[in-house]
């Protein structure tokens, strides 16, 4: 038997190719671990040409047909684009629950001005936001959940099918649920240091009354940062299960 392959069958593959590299390629920068400015950039290169590759067959039978004009597939690949960065923004948002609850603890144990570069948000964050951070991302790579993130990849197809307009009412509630939900994660992450630091400072305004004479801010100051690192030692492993959990189940949104 012989098979021909014409020119349009081969323009309309590099067309779907072109359109899941464009998608996979904005969440590879913006995905949680995957996206990190720790991996070079030829790395992450690699990375996307290759699921997209994987994906590519998979995928391809939804994807309409190449448009005709120049400005309609220059539309259809910013569109993949727009869609690969906004569910990659909003999953390197759930990111932010790390540093909302790193920062209310450098605060509450008097290290504010101690700052780190965080990998996870490319800037300096508060030490114990930049620990948190390189721990879950290490934990990501550790427990296969980058799995996850790669499943998420192919299932978008189905939340986001190729072509079809997108939903702003649908993208702009789930970007404030996510951001409402990830704040709260983080304040809950942050709850022991906040009930403790309360008392504490209660205790240290208490102490300042009863004796003016002593420089209580000499005094707390290193038994406040002592006692934070302390009950760091002590919740760090509740707080990095609980986010693992959480961000299980952010990831399984997409897959279910």
């Amino acid at each position: 038997m012989n098979y021909t392959i014409s020119q349009d069958m081969i323009a309309n593959d590099v067309f779907v190719f072109l359109a899941v590299f464009s998608r996979l390629g904005a969440m590879f920068m913006l995905f949680p671990a995957l996206g990190s400015s720790a991996i070079p950039s030829q790395v992450k290169l690699v990375l996307a040409l290759s699921v997209s590759a994987v994906i590519m067959p998979v995928v391809a039978p939804s994807f309409p047909a190449m448009p005709n004009t120049p400005f309609a597939l220059a539309g259809a690949i910013i569109l993949e684009v727009t869609i690969g960065a906004i569910i990659g923004a909003v999953a390197r948002t759930v990111m932010s629950a790390l540093q909302v609850a790193g920062t209310i603890i450098a605060f509450q144990t008097g290290l504010a001005f101690a700052q780190n570069f965080d990998p996870a948000q490319d800037s300096q964050s508060a030490i114990y936001a930049s620990f948190l951070s390189i721990t879950i991302m290490t934990l990501i790579f550790v427990t296969d959940l980058h799995h996850l993130l790669i499943g998420a990849m192919h299932q978008s197809y189905s939340v986001f099918p190729p072509g079809a307009a997108l939903d702003w009412s649908q993208l702009s509630g789930l970007m404030v649920n996510t951001l409402s939900e990830t704040f709260i994660l983080g304040v809950q992450l942050a709850t022991p240091f906040i009930a403790v630091g309360l008392l504490f400072y209660l205790g240290v305004g208490v102490l300042s009354r009863l004796m003016p004479q002593v420089q209580i801010f000499f005094v707390a100051m290193p038994a406040n940062i002592w006692l934070g690192l302390l009950i760091f030692f002590l919740t760090i492993s509740t707080m990095i299960m609980w986010f693992m959990d959480y961000f299980e189940a952010f990831l399984l949104r997409f897959l279910v």
